[in-house]
């Protein structure tokens, strides 16, 4: 059986074709808050550097990340935080 991350990662990976994507599980930073879980697998920072991100705003990359995993949001997933880059940005920010 595949982790929540795991699953992320493929779908990012399919929707975006990505230099990078790297995943954390930081649900045990958010116990007790809202959409926590004892298993934990509810709360991820996340980054992906993609070209399928050019010329598009902050808010239309999150829209699409969220797009793509709203399977995960409708299996327990509670919160992302997002860093969505193109890869010349990603190398401007090195």
């Amino acid at each position: 059986m595949s982790t929540r991350a795991e699953r992320m990662r493929n779908v990012l990976i399919s929707a975006f074709a990505p230099a990078e994507v790297a995943i954390l599980d930081e649900s045990h930073r958010h116990a007790g808050h809202a959409g926590a879980a004892p298993g934990g697998e509810t709360h991820y920072t996340v980054q992906v550097v993609s070209p399928a991100f050019a010329g598009q705003s902050r808010v239309a990359r999150s829209r699409a990340v969220h797009a793509a995993l709203a399977g995960e949001f409708g299996s327990g997933l509670h919160a992302l935080s997002l860093r969505l880059l193109t890869p010349e940005e990603a190398g401007a920010a090195a």
